[in-house]
């Protein structure tokens, strides 16, 4: 699935979406589904939001492939089930993923320069992990 816009200014999932698709994703993952009833009551203990509100929004990532849903029978009807299309996990790794690819092909000495400039405030794991995949590109060449 790939994201249309990128919102740089932004922190976290905001980046990637707008403020309410962000906090309907955040809920849907971690609850894996859900009703569109089920995610505006737990988005009123923030602020009151319509229903109208709520489904106009998951119906949008649901067009954007972002959720997939399905319908139950049940004893009182039908439920109507949202549910993400990838892992959290999953979703950040394509994106950052993309974005890196890019970034490095569209402005590949500046990123690659602003990349190391950067790593004295990197994690010391990822440092570690860094090296580690130069050592491999440098036995494989």
């Amino acid at each position: 699935m790939k994201i249309k816009k990128l919102n740089i200014h932004e922190q976290g999932l905001n980046q990637f979406f707008g403020p309410l698709e962000a906090k309907i994703m955040d809920i849907l993952w971690q609850k894996e589904q859900s009703t569109i009833r089920d995610v505006q009551t737990i988005l009123n203990k923030e602020e009151s939001l319509s229903f109208n509100t709520v489904m106009t929004v998951m119906n949008r990532l649901l067009e954007k492939g972002i959720l997939q849903k399905r319908t139950e029978k049940g004893g009182r009807g039908r439920t109507t089930l949202f549910k993400p299309v990838q892992t959290k996990e999953q979703f950040l790794s394509e994106q950052t993923k993309e974005i890196t690819q890019g970034l490095i092909r569209n402005f590949g000495d500046l990123v690659v320069g602003h990349m190391i400039d950067t790593l004295d405030e990197a994690d010391p794991k990822l440092i570690s992990k860094l090296q580690e995949k130069l050592k491999q590109m440098d036995n494989g060449s």
